[in-house]
């Protein structure tokens, strides 16, 4: 299997935990209006850094926090430096999103570095906002693709902890019970939510209102990421040749079907938050099916500790079950107060011996080619399609229309009550919208 340069090997990138994906995301929700609590804990501040969590309250296991603050300490001890950590907390989901005031605390170089998801990237990226990263000692360490896919404008904004892939999580002893085939395609999804319907499952599908993306990315470039002319078709959707919409249509007909069909429940998919929404069911062996990232399977405050069989498979696709890569990562601002300070502290936290301690505890796919890791059964069936460079990405930075924000907010809009003509409308308008820029 052929790919462009830009996309082969392993895949574009998360970092630190997910943690921003579960607070998520689309920094573009216009809906969020309410109030923002800056959390600045009282230290000599000589590095400032914005991220979803403060330091953590040593009685509070999350694996994903505390590999990531491990590694931030081992930093701060090795250079003799402080990290003053700024965050902010959120009452229910119509306060504003961490991108929203990422965004906003980036352009007014309000801190020095910061933990950011792929539409901020991308944004800030463009808006050279980020400084290049490029001439970082241990940047020599990392994936070619894990440079490629985080460069904007020939310059290095961003580098993760991890490289996490979003995939299907199964309840297999469900699955086994009512003698059901783990899907491969569209159609094999449909028959299996069909079956559990039928056994008296009234909801197969547990969904919230940040992460059905998935599937549309999963329907939409299985056949551009992993067939020969991914640069080429890439070219095309950049220039305007294609359209966006061509490739989503597929997706959206799909969720828009689960919906129909009542195997998604769209009315609490809209209000739910990432994992909160759906998880109490899934764990409860009410739901069979939910969707989250890699890291959930490993976190006991997620999906670490099931009383049941779990799989974690990819989405359903023309090429069969595909996995869902988004990127996140650690950027510093283009005019950081304390920048050669903040460079150190990054090098640091990128370094193989700090990625390894990551990699161990959180059982990740690491971006440094020198760090290997198992993972755990469950895992096992995603981590073989990766190996084998089968996946999509959900974020990349060499499609001038932002992916994942943008696909977030429009499934939004599928779930509030448009149509997909509606949808596939506000695609094209947003692509002529980045063609005028």
């Amino acid at each position: 299997m052929k790919r462009s340069n830009n996309v082969k090997n392993l895949t574009v990138i998360c970092l630190a935990g997910i943690i921003a994906f579960t607070m998520m995301a689309c920094s573009k929700n216009q809906e969020s209006k309410s109030q923002v609590i800056i959390i600045e804990e009282n230290e000599e501040k000589v590095v400032n850094f914005f991220s979803p969590m403060e330091k953590s309250n040593p009685n509070l296991e999350n694996l994903a926090r505390s590999a990531s603050e491990r590694t931030l300490i081992m930093a701060e001890e090795k250079l003799g430096l402080k990290v003053a950590y700024k965050t902010y907390t959120a009452e229910n989901y119509q306060d504003k999103t961490y991108d929203e005031v990422a965004l906003d605390r980036a352009r007014n170089n309000m801190d020095d570095m910061y933990l950011l998801n792929p539409d901020v990237i991308q944004i800030l990226g463009e808006e050279d906002k980020l400084m290049d990263l490029s001439d970082l000692e241990n940047v020599k360490n990392l994936r070619e693709v894990v440079k490629t896919a985080n460069v904007i404008n020939g310059k290095l904004v961003a580098i993760p902890q991890e490289i996490v892939a979003y995939g299907l999580f199964i309840n297999k002893d469900m699955f086994d019970q009512y003698q059901i085939p783990l899907p491969e395609t569209p159609e094999d999804f449909l028959e299996c939510c069909r079956i559990f319907q039928e056994n008296g499952i009234e909801t197969p599908v547990g969904a919230n209102r940040w992460w059905l993306e998935t599937f549309v990315f999963a329907q939409a470039y299985a056949d551009l990421y992993n067939g020969e002319n991914t640069e080429a078709e890439i070219a095309a959707l950049n220039s305007g040749e294609k359209k966006y919409s061509e490739y989503m249509r597929p997706g959206f007909e799909f969720l828009q079907e689960l919906i129909d069909r009542g195997y998604i429940d769209a009315e609490k998919a809209y209000v739910s938050e990432a994992i909160e929404g759906e998880g109490p069911d899934f764990l409860a062996q009410k739901t069979p099916i939910v969707m989250a990232y890699w890291g959930a399977a490993n976190t006991k405050t997620s999906y670490g500790n099931p009383d049941f069989t779990m799989q974690v498979i990819g989405f359903p696709s023309s090429r069969g079950q595909m996995p869902v890569v988004p990127m996140t990562g650690y950027g510093i601002s283009a005019d950081a107060e304390h920048a050669e300070d903040a460079k150190k502290i990054l090098n640091e936290i990128v370094s193989d011996e700090a990625l390894q301690v990551y990699a161990e505890i959180n059982q990740v796919i690491s971006p440094s080619k020198n760090v290997e890791v198992d993972c755990i059964p469950a895992l096992e069936p995603l981590k073989e399609k990766i190996k084998e460079d089968v996946y999509v990405l959900g974020a990349n930075p060499n499609m001038k229309l932002e992916q994942w924000g943008n696909t977030c907010l429009i499934v939004r809009k599928l779930l509030n009550g448009a149509t997909v003509e509606e949808c596939m409308a506000e695609f094209d308008r947003l692509q002529e919208e980045t063609l005028d820029k």
